[in-house]
C-alpha cells in the first residue's frame, strides 16, 4: 500500500492510501473514525489496524476517495520520533571524500556510522526549503529512508525486516559551508543539516518491493534533477550496509520506536558535493529539485531565500 498524508481545507492533516486507481482515501472518514487521522498514530498500531482493513476490503476501494492532484500532499510521516540519516553507499563516501583530497578511513568499513537531524523540520513533497541566510554552498541528497513499525532493542540484521514499515524518498538538505566548517571542529554536522529534511510523496509498504530484491537492498533505481536536467542516478542494490545492518548498530544498546526513520545516506553520485561545481553550481533561490526512485514516486521542491519570519 501506498500511504499518504495531506493537508484538509480547514488546515487541519489527516492521512490515508492511494487506490487502485490512484485516488487518495481518507482512511479517519472512509472507516467513520476507526483508522486514525494520522500515520504516526496508524503505524504506532499497524498491525491492529491493517488486520481492520483486511477484514473490512472495500475500504480499500471506497467511494470515499478523492483525485489525488487536488489533494495538498504533506511528508506521509510529518511528525516522525526521530530521524537517523547513515552514510551507507560506498561510492558516494569515497567520491566525495576524494574530492576534498581525503583517503577512505578503514573504520567506515567496521561500522555503519549515523547522526541525528531534526525531526521537527520534515517538509513535503512541493513545500518551499528556505537556504539558510548564511549559506552559500546549497545541496541536494538522494536517500531512501524506511520506517520503523515494531519496537526493538539489540535487533539482529537477519530479523530487523520485521521491524520495517515501510519506505519512502528522503532528500537530506545540506549546507555545505556551514558543515564543512562546523565538522572541523569535530562534533556534527548540526547547523549544515538541521533547516530541513523532506520525506515523500508517499510511504510505500515493504511487501510492494518484496519482487525487486537486490544485493543488500532492492533493484531501484534512483535519479536526482535540477530544473529538470538530470544530475544524479543509482541504485539502491548497490548499498554496502543494508537496513538490516543500519537497524542492528542503531539498536544496539537502545530501544527503537513505531515511527522512527533510518535513512540510507546519499547514493553515489547522489549529490553536488559529490559531482564537483564544475557539473552543476550550488543550488540556488529559484531551482526545482526531484528526485525519483522506481516505486516510490518523485519528490519535488523548490529553493526559496530565508526572509520571510515564521516556520
Amino acid at each position: 500500500m501506498k500511504f499518504i498524508t495531506f493537508a484538509k481545507k480547514d488546515g487541519s492533516y489527516s492521512a490515508g492510501w492511494l487506490n487502485s486507481e490512484n485516488r487518495a482515501v481518507d482512511m479517519h472518514e472512509a472507516s467513520n473514525g476507526e483508522l486514525p487521522d494520522n500515520m504516526l498514530s496508524f503505524i504506532e498500531k499497524h498491525e491492529r489496524y491493517m488486520e481492520y482493513i483486511i477484514e473490512n476490503k472495500s475500504l480499500l476501494e471506497t467511494s470515499a476517495s478523492y483525485p489525488l492532484e487536488v489533494m495538498n500532499l504533506k511528508a506521509p510521516l510529518p511528525n516522525p520520533k526521530s530521524v537517523r540519516d547513515f552514510y551507507a553507499f560506498e561510492q558516494h563516501v569515497k567520491t566525495a571524500r576524494e574530492n576534498r583530497g581525503l583517503e577512505m578511513i578503514p573504520e567506515w568499513y567496521e561500522i555503519p556510522v549515523f547522526y541525528f537531524t531534526n525531526h521537527l523540520a520534515i517538509k513535503g513533497p512541493e513545500e518551499e526549503i528556505r537556504r539558510p541566510k548564511s549559506c552559500h554552498w546549497l545541496d541536494y541528497e538522494l536517500e531512501i529512508a524506511c520506517v520503523i513499525g515494531k519496537q526493538g532493542r539489540n535487533i539482529i540484521a537477519e530479523e530487523a525486516d520485521d521491524h520495517i514499515f515501510g519506505y519512502f524518498i528522503m532528500n537530506d538538505w545540506s549546507a555545505r559551508d556551514l558543515q564543512r566548517k562546523e565538522m572541523k571542529v569535530g562534533l556534527g554536522p548540526a547547523k549544515g543539516k538541521d533547516f530541513a529534511t523532506s520525506f515523500g510523496p508517499y510511504l510505500v509498504t515493504k511487501d510492494e518491493l518484496g519482487p525487486r530484491k537486490a544485493g543488500k537492498g532492492y533493484d531501484l533505481e534512483m535519479a536526482a534533477r535540477v530544473n529538470g536536467t538530470e544530475l544524479s542516478r543509482g541504485n539502491m542494490k548497490d548499498l554496502y550496509y543494508s537496513f538490516g545492518e543500519m537497524i542492528q548498530h542503531a539498536s544496539e544498546g537502545t530501544t527503537l520506536y513505531p515511527g522512527e526513520v533510518i535513512g540510507s545516506g546519499t547514493v553515489g553520485t547522489g549529490c553536488i558535493l559529490e559531482l564537483g561545481t564544475d557539473v552543476h553550481r550550488w543550488l540556488e533561490p529559484g531551482d526545482e529539485v526531484e528526485l525519483e526512485i522506481a516505486g516510490l514516486g518523485v519528490l519535488k521542491n523548490k529553493i526559496i531565500d530565508d526572509k520571510k519570519e515564521g516556520v
